[in-house]
């Protein structure tokens, strides 16, 4: 099906750019004492086809379409802009080489629409694909090999992905018990390591994921392999590196061992700048087209309730500085001596270092909207500006938090803070202090331009569900 709607896209993009972007024939020639603008019909049809073919080859030779990368990840999405420039690159030099009369206002109109078509398509899959996954269909049924502590905490984190596509409905232990479950799980215990295959057919497994090397020497591993039914059984070796992110892995084989090497994360040189680069343009480019948005905003809060508009906070900042963020004031002005009473009563429903409360009697009426929306939030846009935070990281913390932090927990003030980050488009004020400094972490360590777009876009949909926030 992917094909399919991946060739409806390529096939009307050709053509639309070829009708309206160029490809002269006698037809649609600038003048007809022009012959070097004339293509004949048949021969622009001809093109057109053989352009088809040949991104439609690039898609597929790049696995765009591989199973392993669809659903979730950025992996799809970089393979189907790679492939499309390195085509309409190509097809622009030989263009240039060979002297094709009208093909650069072609290209330039099917690269720009078709790869808008290609990424809308690809995303809606997703969405369809992420749906009956979370039904529970459309998923791998998964067997966790290992000990019980590592089976628990791998099934743990597919759990928080069922988009990923893999359903676990079983496990197998050194103890080789065959009754009852894991430890804190609901998964079924289906016996020892030496009988795999009677378990994978037992709980009609089609993937093998074993969780840790320890209990399964190498030699076992390889001869799981062998009995594995080819095109019907997957084996997927889970690492005990954890929460590091794919672009920093790479494989090497040496000598018959498969060596993973792991970058170590950077905080400086090229991708800082253009990091840097992308919010003084983004920040700007927002503060004037929202001008009126603040302005409005502003006179509201002004006239709601007495106090400022504008309410200044001491946070901290990337290497452990202070700086004051702005936030339009959405609490009444003694929302501050308020809070040592408020937190008395233990009704705190944060992450147990970050206060939080839904239906805080501090805030205005105002601020529950602009809190909603997270509108509150906007005037952080000059803060970016200004260089003491970012769009994209973690939330910058107040300093009576920060004294309640482990020590490697400070790894979060390698990076500027943000507006927006991991943890705030994975449940925002619902997730508890681990998981919140689990996905920090796991930004500052991981963190890409790439995956600062997707936090953006995913930003906006958590924003316009108002999910998590109060």
């Amino acid at each position: 099906m992917l094909v399919s709607t991946d060739l409806l896209v390529v096939t009307v993009t050709v053509f639309a750019a070829q009708y309206f972007g160029g490809v002269r024939t006698p037809a649609r020639a600038a003048s007809l004492l022009d012959p070097a603008a004339w293509v004949p019909p048949s021969a622009a049809g001809l093109l057109a086809v053989g352009f088809i073919a040949v991104w439609m080859l690039a898609l597929s030779v790049s696995g765009s379409r591989s199973p392993r990368v669809i659903g979730t990840g950025a992996a799809e999405y970089r393979r189907v802009l790679h492939v499309t420039f390195v085509v309409f690159g190509t097809a622009g030099l030989l263009a240039y080489l060979l002297s094709v009369p009208g093909l650069e206002w072609f290209l330039a109109l099917a690269l720009v629409v078709g790869l808008a078509g290609l990424l809308a398509n690809r995303w809606a899959w997703r969405k369809w694909l992420a749906r009956r996954r979370r039904a529970g269909q459309l998923s791998s049924r998964v067997l966790l090999v290992g000990s019980e502590s590592s089976i628990a905490t791998i099934a743990r984190d597919l759990g928080r992905s069922p988009e990923a596509g893999f359903k676990v409905v079983g496990a197998c232990t050194p103890s080789g018990i065959v009754s009852g479950t894991i430890p804190g799980t609901d998964i079924p215990m289906s016996g020892s390591m030496n009988n795999l295959i009677e378990a994978l057919d037992a709980v009609g497994a089609d993937t093998v994921v074993i969780t840790s090397a320890n209990e399964l020497a190498a030699d076992k591993v390889r001869e799981l392999s062998w009995k594995l039914e080819p095109g019907r059984h997957h084996l997927v070796v889970a690492p005990s590196l954890t929460d590091i992110g794919g672009p920093r892995l790479h494989t090497r084989p040496v000598a018959g061992l498969p060596l993973i090497h792991v970058e170590t994360p950077r905080y400086d040189g090229g991708k800082l700048y253009a990091k840097r680069l992308f919010d003084i343009v983004a920040s700007g480019a927002l503060i004037l087209f929202l001008s009126p948005v603040l302005l409005g905003i502003a006179l509201i809060v002004r006239l709601s309730t007495p106090g400022t508009i504008i309410f200044r906070q001491d946070r901290i900042g990337r290497r452990g500085e202070h700086f004051q963020m702005l936030k339009f004031r959405s609490m009444y002005e003694d929302a501050e001596d308020r809070l040592a009473d408020l937190a008395a009563l233990d009704r705190d429903e944060g992450n147990s270092i970050m206060f939080k409360m839904k239906d805080d009697p501090r805030v205005t009426p105002i601020g529950r909207i602009l809190r909603r929306y997270s509108l509150d939030e906007l005037p952080q846009l000059f803060n970016v500006f200004l260089g003491s935070m970012s769009i994209v990281g973690p939330r910058p913390p107040l300093e009576r938090e920060v004294e309640q932090y482990a020590r490697h927990v400070h790894r979060r003030f390698l990076v500027k803070p943000g507006i927006t980050g991991l943890w705030q488009v994975s449940g925002r004020s619902n997730l508890d202090w681990d998981e919140t400094v689990r996905l920090d972490l796991f930004y500052v360590e991981n963190w890409t331009m790439t995956g600062d777009l997707l936090i953006l876009w995913k930003t906006f949909r958590a924003v316009v569900g108002s999910d998590g926030a109060y």
